[in-house]
């Protein structure tokens, strides 16, 4: 029956439970619990007349039979109505437990302090918090974060950031939600030198850091017209493994997220996403969104004038490079062409990226054009544009 409700197959085990009943086999508190939880936790309970009536069949039931509801059962309800912000519920369903002489664990109070956090009222979580300490119940990672999301979002820095310096010294060590918490909060309150702090902490206690968190320091490094800042921040996505193909989309909204904020990011920010715009079109399976990629990349690029930007010759050789995967030589020789013009010279990887392109297609007469160009600017071809060559003529 357990292993039905943790995979949400609620349905069958109360079918299984009813055959159980059937058979006289006995029923006792964790079934009734088990089968509970389930219903709460499909959020089906509360959002679905017959399975919250279900809920309530069932817990008649138990006290028909005289199988008493214990600290299990009741956190279970506690948690979902708080989570269903019905804070008068919540509140009753605790007090019986009270008067029941049931002790309220952590699970229950977080439940409760997450429910006056949720409805701003943070006298009585804070109040609630305490009582659970005094009560000998041991705060979780949970409840302290819930608390400092309360503080931040009334404004009251001080006790969220005290309550943060308490949690280490009472051996509960901050995880990745309690940071981003308290960074968000720390900077919509432009406490701006904490959270570079907080955040150089979190690199070395060597925390997942993810686009959470990158969102929250872009976007309020903006707001606060720390600009520089922004841009540097988002030039170190790829080093922290954030523009891998999985997250390029995320890294495409952060992007346009420091736009939209009046962060008009320099070239290099340019080039790293248009690098990564370019280096994930080898995905094989979605040929019309790699066009898509590639169509995205080319209009940042012709975009760079109008940000007063001038492309630098590593800009250059990302968009012909690019353009060469994707068979468009056309355009890729059009740009080579360019780059004179705007007072950009070509470079060896330049020549050599155009050549191995034009070489892949088999365009040997073009080939034999840039080669010597190449030569005579004194360049050489590197190995890998050699070895091309070399099976181009084997196969010929």
């Amino acid at each position: 029956m357990n292993g039905l409700c943790k995979i949400s197959k609620t349905s069958e085990a109360i079918r299984l439970f009813r055959k159980m009943e059937e058979r006289n086999l006995e029923l006792d508190v964790v079934l009734y619990s088990t089968i509970i939880d389930s219903l709460c936790k499909d959020r089906l309970g509360l959002c679905n007349c017959s399975l919250w009536n279900e809920v309530t069949k069932l817990l008649n039931e138990m006290v028909e039979r005289k199988i008493m509801p214990d600290v299990l059962t009741f956190s279970i309800l506690v948690d979902t109505f708080s989570k269903e912000g019905m804070l008068k519920e919540t509140k009753e369903v605790f007090d019986v437990m009270i008067q029941r002489d049931i002790e309220p664990n952590t699970i229950t109070y977080t439940s409760l302090i997450d429910d006056y956090c949720l409805q701003n009222r943070m006298d009585e979580a804070v109040k609630a918090f305490k009582t659970m300490v005094r009560k000998g119940c041991s705060p979780s990672i949970v409840s302290n974060s819930i608390l400092i999301h309360g503080y931040c979002k009334q404004r009251r820095i001080d006790e969220a950031m005290s309550l943060f310096c308490e949690m280490s010294t009472e051996g509960i060590f901050p995880n990745v939600i309690t940071f981003n918490t308290l960074i968000d909060g720390l900077c919509k309150n432009l406490h701006l030198p904490k959270v570079m702090t907080l955040f150089h902490e979190m690199e070395d206690k060597k925390l997942d850091l993810n686009f959470v968190i990158y969102n929250i320091l872009i976007d309020g490094m903006c707001n606060a017209g720390k600009l520089t800042t922004a841009r540097e921040l988002f030039i170190t996505l790829p080093t922290k493994g954030l523009c891998k193909e999985g997250l390029l989309i995320e890294a495409r909204e952060l992007f346009e997220k420091m736009e939209e904020n009046g962060c008009s990011p320099y070239h290099v920010t340019y080039n790293t996403i248009i690098q990564r715009f370019l280096q994930h079109n080898e995905t094989s399976y979605v040929v019309k969104y790699i066009k898509k990629m590639v169509d995205k990349a080319r209009e940042v690029f012709n975009t760079l004038p109008t940000k007063g930007l001038q492309a630098d010759v590593w800009t250059y050789n990302i968009m012909i490079k690019g353009l060469c995967k994707e068979g468009l030589l056309i355009e890729a020789m059009e740009l080579f062409e360019k780059m004179e013009e705007n007072d950009c010279l070509p470079d060896h990887v330049t020549y050599n990226t155009i050549i191995q392109g034009l070489l892949q297609h088999k365009e040997t007469s073009c080939v034999v054009k840039y080669n010597k160009m190449m030569v005579d600017k004194g360049f050489s071809a590197i190995a890998t544009t050699a070895t091309i060559l070399i099976n181009l003529l084997f196969t010929n």
